[in-house]
């Protein structure tokens, strides 16, 4: 079966740096994948991107190296399972509040014994190899999102659950659930005791932690925590930064007439 980059740069100990997908676009997909992330991450959460974008999105990233995973909306089996059929090769799942949810949710990304997740791959099949189905369960990466005072009450007990190879923070919701106002890069003394917190159950558990950055130097601030996949910005994100440095930039230079251009 073809590798999992995630899983490949965990083990060697390293951090996944992984790049984030909104745009409904293949093409736009595939930039981004061909600029060395490990992983990208297609979000049908709050993107603008449906199911159909996504097997596009997951077609053009297979071009490169990069590793497609998916964001599904909620812990629904069938998305996710659609998910997977079509390629993804690992799952963040929002809103896990407890050990139940935790356990439908990696069932859903596991075949018989480990899990509940129905057999068809369809795509997965093309992308992964002809060994799919019996090498998917060590393959796949499932990520469970922190972002809730239930979850965060439950740590230890999602974190124990069998087959579920790390948390995930999306210190947005984590912070509104918190009492304290949303962002990124959060320096909010509350809230980083929690996502302190929440690093320290994935390490007594022997799991992995990821979180989702705004900035490449927070993103290095949380490498050096010793979280072990951390996304920086997102593709619209990145887009609207550079556009806006270029306009900038462009409003401040000096005139100059079109030297014999006819566009």
């Amino acid at each position: 079966m073809r590798p999992n980059n995630v899983k490949t740069v965990w083990g060697r100990g390293g951090c996944v740096i992984n790049g984030w997908l909104c745009i409904p676009s293949s093409f736009s997909a595939e930039v981004m994948a061909t600029l060395g992330w490990d992983s990208l991450v297609i979000d049908l959460q709050h993107g603008l991107i449906d199911y159909r974008d996504a097997v596009l999105m997951m077609q053009a990233i297979s071009t490169t190296s990069t590793t497609p995973l998916v964001r599904v909306p909620w812990n629904d089996p069938a998305i996710i399972m659609k998910c997977l059929d079509a390629g993804a090769y690992g799952v963040i799942c929002p809103m896990i509040n407890n050990r139940a949810e935790a356990e439908r949710f990696v069932g859903a990304c596991r075949y018989p014994a480990a899990g509940y997740r129905s057999s068809g791959p369809i795509r997965g099949l093309l992308y992964g190899g002809s060994d799919y189905q019996t090498k998917a369960n060590e393959t796949i990466v499932t990520l469970a999102m922190i972002e809730t005072l239930e979850g965060i009450e439950n740590l230890d007990a999602i974190c124990s659950t069998p087959g579920l190879d790390a948390v995930y923070i999306g210190p947005n919701d984590l912070s509104l659930s918190l009492g304290c106002p949303g962002g990124l890069d959060q320096t909010n003394p509350k809230v980083v005791a929690v996502i302190d917190r929440i690093l320290a159950a994935s390490r007594r558990h022997g799991i992995k932690a990821g979180i989702h950055t705004g900035s490449v130097a927070y993103a290095k601030e949380m490498v050096a925590k010793g979280f072990d996949i951390v996304t920086v910005l997102n593709d619209n994100r990145i887009l609207t930064y550079f556009g806006r440095q270029v306009v900038a930039e462009m409003r401040g230079a000096p005139g100059k007439a079109a030297a014999g251009s006819v566009y």
